[in-house]
């Protein structure tokens, strides 16, 4: 269900800081992806380590998946546009992302799980996110939810925007997903030309952009399509301001960082290089396997 509510405006923008346009990769079965966010932006943009952006009709650019893989010491979230992911893991939770939905999962101590399209042909796209968990919740158990395009709360301004909240809150509507420590906002953001939308944004919390129809503008700086806009922590802002160009539709995406160290091999994202040893030991052991992660519907 769509609500309508009021603008609440931003007194003092944040700007660009700088423009990316991202890597382009293969990963899992040889998906083409847009790696948005990558390892050496992690510390500027923390608690986010990664954003993949992957779009295409042909099924040959998708159709491999990505079969079974492990993780283990952070979050993933899994946000499809457009087309059928079918999810299963080492604990026996199996679900399908359709259209519009999300896929929340704490890897936590660690899990196995595979990421498999349902089509053969039509397009498929959408997004993965990583997000970092603190030290002590590294070794949490795994927990997943799986969220429909109809569970995810949406609302409209007067300005013609769309607003779709996955995590945090926004205009008062609170997100799907909400977390204390790291506090995540990702929104979903349609404009129509000549739109203009503002999110109020905590002091200190690091935020992004991602463009992926159309072209936008914050405080001069115009942020194109398939690029991601680093947004600088100018104390004096307390938020952003947004104006479309053209029709357009974009991520924005911030958190409150953890600053504590990243050590990273892969699909481990631990503390210490030593955590992260260990995190390999215990997958080529089995220890990934139990049956101890909780799903919510």
């Amino acid at each position: 269900m769509t609500q309508q509510v009021q603008t609440q405006a931003v007194a003092t923008s944040r700007g660009v800081e700088r423009l990316v346009g991202g890597q382009f990769v293969m990963d899992g079965a040889g998906v083409k992806i847009n790696r948005v966010l990558t390892q050496p932006l992690q510390r500027r943009l923390d608690p986010f380590l990664m954003l993949d952006a992957f779009g295409s009709d042909k099924a040959g650019d998708y159709i491999a998946g990505f079969p079974e893989h492990p993780h283990r010491g952070f979050e993933t979230v899994t946000y499809m546009l457009t087309g059928n992911m079918r999810h299963r893991d080492s604990a026996g939770h199996e679900g399908a992302i359709t259209n519009g939905g999300v896929q929340w999962m704490t890897a936590g101590r660690g899990v196995i799980h595979s990421e498999m399209p349902e089509q053969n042909e039509g397009l498929m796209e959408g997004f993965q996110l990583w997000l970092n968990l603190a030290a002590r919740d590294k070794m949490s158990a795994p927990w997943y939810r799986d969220i429909p395009a109809e569970a995810v709360p949406r609302f409209t301004l007067d300005s013609g925007a769309t607003v779709q909240v996955i995590a945090g809150s926004s205009h008062g509507v609170a997100g799907a997903v909400q977390r204390e420590v790291t506090e995540p906002l990702y929104l979903d953001i349609g404009l129509p030309a000549g739109a203009t939308f503002e999110q109020a944004l905590p002091a200190g919390h690091n935020a992004f952009l991602y463009v992926f129809r159309g072209e936008v503008v914050v405080e001069g700086k115009a942020v194109p399509q398939a690029r991601m806009a680093i947004l600088d922590n100018a104390k004096a802002a307390d938020g952003v301001r947004i104006k479309a160009s053209q029709p357009s539709r974009l991520l924005l995406i911030a958190g409150r960082p953890l600053d504590e160290p990243i050590a990273q091999y892969g699909p481990f994202v631990m503390n210490t290089q030593a955590e992260v040893f260990q995190a390999v030991e215990d997958f080529r052991n089995g220890k990934f396997t139990d049956s101890t992660a909780a799903s919510a519907a």
